[in-house]
């Protein structure tokens, strides 16, 4: 598994309200997004259901984590996924940083993935409610 999923009983936008509410609650911004829907109806003329893909970045975990390492920025930001589901509710999913981060072959980087899984973990929680 390579995600923390969540799923919400609203619509997209307020799904997506709410996830950059939480991030932002725990020190994140959004830097990016990607109306994957829109994207792919201009570029290939393909109908999709609602998907956003939000970049998310917390600048002082950011910073300790390209001191240890400086390639790390090839797996930042912190990517949210919105969808909307055939059943009506949303799913809001994050990237496990415990998977992603396998790929530094760091010791501190278990560390910082276990310190940012459990931000995500709240953030996840908090969206539950």
């Amino acid at each position: 598994m390579y995600g923390i999923h969540v799923s919400v009983d609203c619509g997209m936008a307020e799904a997506e309200q709410r996830a950059i509410a939480a991030l932002k609650a725990e020190g994140f911004g959004v830097l990016t997004e990607i109306d994957v829907q829109a994207v792919l109806k201009k570029k290939i003329n393909v109908d999709r259901k609602p998907y956003k893909i939000l970049g998310a970045c917390n600048p002082v975990l950011a910073d300790k984590a390209l001191q240890a390492e400086p390639d790390l920025g090839l797996l930042l930001p912190c990517n949210v996924v919105i969808r909307e589901e055939d059943d009506g509710t949303t799913t809001i999913a994050i990237v496990d940083p415990a998977a992603m981060f396998t790929v530094v072959d760091k010791p501190e980087m278990a560390d910082m993935a276990d310190e940012v899984r459990e931000i995500f973990e709240r953030i996840m929680t908090s969206l539950k409610n």
